[in-house]
């Protein structure tokens, strides 16, 4: 028998015994007959099907928007589904629509209110200390528009900086504490808005959620961002288990006893890297963010999704080869750990039980000196698929001695390649160009890409060749420069 899954949608409660695995744009579709959330790519590409997903998180409303293509409407129990019919005013329109309406921010109109859900996210929930054109941009990353070039898009967000920014006549909206509360008393966002974390506190939880992780099922869906994409069709026909019913398989702690970061397996990208303890090591996250995927997608991909999917190129399981990671399983009576390094053994084959889920990440705290570094190279600079991306975490000791020297690379492999050889090259050899162009030379010989509609097996190596190099020119390029390195 189905669980009742129970949710707002809108301003209405909802219970409903549909299949779990069912997709929320279908539900909305041809259930609710919501016609504003469009279908369009149906694998998380465009944003024309985006809506926002509220839930408590710490005692705390916490909405995000998401492209309800890749989301199990069996995930839904205890949130708040909003799609853009739940945006509108009873007498006008709302702020985003009245901007864009006024900039010619829609032509065919077929992507418009996933702009529009993503925009209102924005102005809702964003921490920015003030509104701006970037973090509008931020927030409608994933949306794709065929027609307007984008400019009257930019200029609708400009008109609402105004409004909502210093000296603009919504600035006190922006700076109030709660703010969908005042967005609500000023009357441009739902009244219903204001109460709803009482309305999903009032939820009771499942009675399924336990620790049974190893149960069986045909599918286990996390985010949904890979399988959604390979088998969306199968999925509401079969038997699945949705992992996110599970919150204690996220989060981010820092344990200096061990020495790690015990990271929750179904923690989500945006999650990872946007927690203060990884920005801290890693400064440049925002910019590796960009360019793996866009807002509405990293909110749902979980790392450990990424990791068992396989894939050679997965973006951020390179990085986190690179950082050495050891992965936890547990089959629901015992608990095994991994090595990274050590469990991808083929093609989309590792080192897992056919029952066993992985339950968390470990990752080690590096020191002061340690500098972590990503590059990635795909057909669009940002929200594609890697053609050849690379992972790095180095550590130079005072005297220039190299200590660590963890390089991955994928997209030249049947898997996401640690570069061992490479790194037993490097370490205890001094940081100079010829040190560097030897290394490279060593992981050339690790490499065997191949030909495909990506790229062809030489240009991959040029590829890694020139990110490889990166990684040593961008975070000592006080010691080796670029122009140094190809001059060999």
């Amino acid at each position: 028998m189905a669980d009742t899954v129970t949710f707002w949608l809108n301003d209405r409660r909802v219970e409903t015994e549909e299949h779990a695995g069912l997709l929320v744009l279908d539900y909305l579709r041809k259930r609710r007959f919501l016609t504003g959330t469009k279908e369009g790519c149906k694998e998380g590409d465009c944003g024309a099907c985006t809506i926002l997903i509220g839930e408590i998180r710490d005692g705390e409303l916490v909405y995000e928007p998401t492209t309800s293509c890749l989301v199990p409407l069996g995930e839904m129990h205890g949130r708040h589904v909003v799609s853009i019919e739940g945006l509108n005013l009873a007498d006008g329109l709302n702020p985003v629509q009245r901007a864009m309406t006024d900039r010619g921010g829609s032509q065919c109109g077929f992507c418009t209110p996933g702009f529009i859900v993503s925009m209102c996210w924005y102005l809702m929930a964003s921490s920015d200390e003030t509104p701006t054109l970037k973090g509008f941009q931020r927030a409608f990353s994933g949306n794709l528009c065929r027609c307007t070039g984008y400019t009257s898009i930019d200029r609708a967000s400009e008109d609402l900086v105004s409004d909502f920014g210093p000296g603009g006549r919504f600035e006190q909206i922006w700076s109030a504490d709660d703010r969908i509360q005042a967005l609500c008393d000023a009357e441009l966002l739902p009244a219903y808005f204001a109460d709803m974390a009482d309305q999903l506190a009032a939820i009771p939880p499942l009675e399924e959620e336990r620790h049974d992780y190893a149960d069986i099922a045909e599918f286990f869906v996390a985010g949904g961002t890979d399988l959604y994409v390979q088998k969306g069709e199968e999925i509401p026909r079969t038997d699945v288990k949705i992992l996110n019913r599970h919150p204690e398989m996220r989060g981010i702690e820092r344990d200096d006893e061990a020495g790690v970061f015990r990271v929750g397996a179904l923690t989500s990208f945006e999650e990872f890297g946007q927690h203060p303890e990884i920005r801290a090591i890693m400064p440049r996250m925002d910019h590796y963010l960009y360019l793996i995927a866009s807002l509405q997608l990293r909110v749902r991909a979980t790392l450990a999704g990424n990791i068992i999917n396989a894939s050679p190129i997965g973006d951020m399981t390179n990085l986190l080869l690179a950082l050495d990671t050891t992965l936890v399983f547990h089959d629901g009576t015992r608990e095994r750990q991994v090595e990274m390094k050590n469990f991808f053994e083929g093609y989309k084959t590792y080192d897992k039980e056919p029952h066993e889920i992985m339950t968390r990440l470990l990752i080690p705290i590096p020191d002061d000196d340690t500098r972590i570094h990503f590059e990635k190279v795909s057909k669009r600079e940002a929200l594609d698929i890697a053609t050849v991306n690379s992972g790095a975490k180095i550590r130079v000791d005072d005297d220039g001695i190299i200590r660590v020297a963890s390089l991955t690379v994928g997209g030249v492999a049947p898997v996401p390649l640690w570069l061992e050889k490479t790194e037993d090259y490097l370490v205890g050899k001094a940081l100079d160009v010829k040190t560097v162009r030897d290394g490279l030379r060593v992981a050339h010989s690790e490499m065997a890409p191949i030909s495909d509609v990506r790229g062809s097996a030489d240009y991959k190596r040029l590829l890694a060749h020139q990110l490889l190099s990166a990684h040593f020119t961008e975070l000592y390029g006080d010691r080796i420069s670029f122009d140094a390195l190809l001059a060999g």
